[in-house]
């Protein structure tokens, strides 16, 4: 068994919010872990040299390499974000199992999802919608982010979903925020800290209001375009006042099986 425990999600889903608690439960500190701070306690999936120059499939073919490298790196676990399904690409797994020791992946209701990732990438609500179905959906490859194979928002999370046991923790984006300390807790445990004191301060000093007043404060280098707030909501079921029913009734259509799964299909649905 490897050593990376990769952090997982569809974007938008919440898998800063994951790191930052994760680093201010590692540091357990008295104030909370700056933002800038947040790449001494886990790392993205691979440096972005050379990656801008290379296409897709040649940058998964360096997959396993470069998560041997991450491995061999870390003197112990390594924390590593991703928001690539638990897949193949041309028959290379994109998430490299001979060096991995579990994950953690956060799943969001995609009615909410389509309407932070509008905001995140400055587009419509129809073309989100229109891209948590794309199944051959991948993110851009640019000088901070590698490319990623997302597929669609029901084939991401059935992935991760399906592989759920003792080092697979898959928890919902709506449990973090209305049961923090029992839900963040068993990301603890996972990770063996067991100290419920320590839990709900890092709960604390990652909640969205900390995190919303240090991007304020500092800025924050993970923000796609400039000028706008990488934690600007954090709220569940914005999609009731955001979504037309066309809209509502065009995610469940497509998503219906996943929604069902995690009880995502709303009254009247």
């Amino acid at each position: 068994m490897g050593n990376i425990v990769w952090l997982a999600s569809y974007p938008k889903s919440g898998n800063t919010w994951l790191r930052a608690f994760l680093a201010n439960l590692i540091a357990n500190r008295s104030t909370p872990v700056p933002l800038a701070e947040l790449p001494n306690y886990g790392r993205l999936e691979a440096d972005p040299e050379p990656s801008t120059q290379m296409n897709f499939d040649a940058l998964c073919a360096l997959r396993p390499q470069v998560h041997a490298a991450i491995a061999a790196a870390a003197p112990r676990t390594v924390f590593v974000k991703t928001h690539s399904m638990a897949g193949v690409h041309d028959g290379v797994p994109l998430l490299t199992p001979q060096v991995s020791a579990g994950a953690i992946c956060v799943v969001r209701n995609p009615l909410d999802v389509a309407i932070s990732m509008a905001h995140h990438f400055a587009i419509d609500l129809d073309a989100a919608i229109d891209y948590l179905g794309d199944e051959r959906a991948a993110s851009q490859n640019t000088q901070l982010f590698v490319s990623e194979f997302l597929g669609s928002w029901s084939a991401h999370v059935k992935s991760w979903a399906d592989m759920e046991g003792p080092r697979i923790l898959v928890l919902r984006y709506e449990d973090l925020i209305e049961k923090p300390a029992k839900t963040f807790g068993r990301v603890a445990k996972l990770i063996g800290v067991d100290d419920r004191a320590r839990v709900e301060r890092a709960v604390a000093h990652a909640s969205f209001a900390s995190l919303a007043g240090m991007e304020r404060r500092d800025g924050f280098v993970e923000v796609p375009i400039k000028g706008q707030r990488f934690f600007r909501a954090g709220r569940i079921n914005q999609w009731r006042d955001t979504l037309s029913r066309e809209q509502v009734q065009r995610v469940i259509v497509r998503h219906c099986e996943q929604m069902q799964r995690f009880r995502y299909v709303p009254a009247g649905y």
